[in-house]
């Protein structure tokens, strides 16, 4: 069980961002997390071996540069959550735009519902030819959601709109794949977050994000393979019918108040 801070405290906060050459889309970023009506406690920006101005950016706009000279997203958003103080961890892209109530709405999610860990949120396609960003959006999101659903029988987990209690980092950190540059990040710390920790939607907040990723066949097609590559890692033990029966046991031990046999740990 997740303790709550204590009364009239609000959780304090980190935003983690990993970054690669980005320079242009991190700029917009922070300037838009500058807007929030609830200021983080910190931001931290995770250069993972950029060769532009991504880490003068994020120092200018007051952020804490983390170096990660390990290649890949995995091991830049580990990193960062390793990096990070708050007790709520957030995390976006830096070609992300977050609404000016973003952090704010986290905050209140989590001090609503203690006993949820993870909120995972949606997106809005911020450029593109117009008439296609929402039915877009709506499309990707919807079968994401559903493909991996399937595969972790519950809520997967969106990093570009993603926020955690650090408690709940500390619990999986030793477990989730960093050193494999092609595993989906998003969806390998779902499987490890998920097994414990309830997740939830987080509501009315999506997040800004670019529809650059899917401009290229080439990249989405890689996007796709990752994600297969991931859930088919964490196979037998996370194969669908074993998980969701596992997760079902555990779930319903748990509303009974019984313990979780150590057969039944991971």
């Amino acid at each position: 069980m997740h303790r709550p801070p204590s009364a009239g405290r609000l959780p304090t906060v980190s935003v983690v961002i990993p970054v690669k050459d980005d320079a242009e889309f991190l700029q917009e970023c922070l300037t838009a997390l500058a807007r929030q009506t609830h200021a983080p406690d910190e931001i931290v920006v995770v250069d993972n071996g950029s060769t532009d101005s991504s880490a003068e950016v994020a120092l200018t706009h007051g952020a804490s540069v983390v170096r990660c000279d390990q290649p890949g997203i995995p091991a830049a958003s580990a990193t960062g959550y390793d990096s990070a103080v708050g007790e709520l961890i957030l995390r976006l892209d830096a070609d992300c735009m977050p609404p000016a109530t973003w952090v704010e709405s986290v905050v209140d999610a989590f001090t609503q519902h203690p006993r949820v860990a993870v909120f995972t949120g949606g997106a809005r396609f911020i450029d593109g030819p117009p008439a296609l960003r929402a039915p877009l959006a709506a499309a990707y999101l919807t079968s994401y959601t559903v493909v991996c659903a399937a595969s972790l029988g519950h809520l997967p987990l969106f990093g570009s709109n993603l926020a955690f209690r650090r408690s709940a980092w500390l619990d999986v950190r030793a477990d989730v794949q960093r050193d494999d540059p092609e595993v989906h990040d998003d969806l390998d710390l779902a499987f490890h977050l998920g097994e414990r920790h309830r997740i939830r939607r987080l509501p009315d907040s999506d997040m800004g994000i670019s529809m650059r990723p899917f401009m290229s066949g080439r990249a989405f097609g890689r996007r796709v393979v990752r994600g297969f590559r991931t859930v088919t890692l964490h196979w037998p033990e996370d194969f669908p019918p074993v998980r969701w029966v596992r997760l079902a046991l555990r779930r319903s031990l748990h509303r009974l108040g019984v313990p979780t046999p150590r057969s039944m740990a991971r």
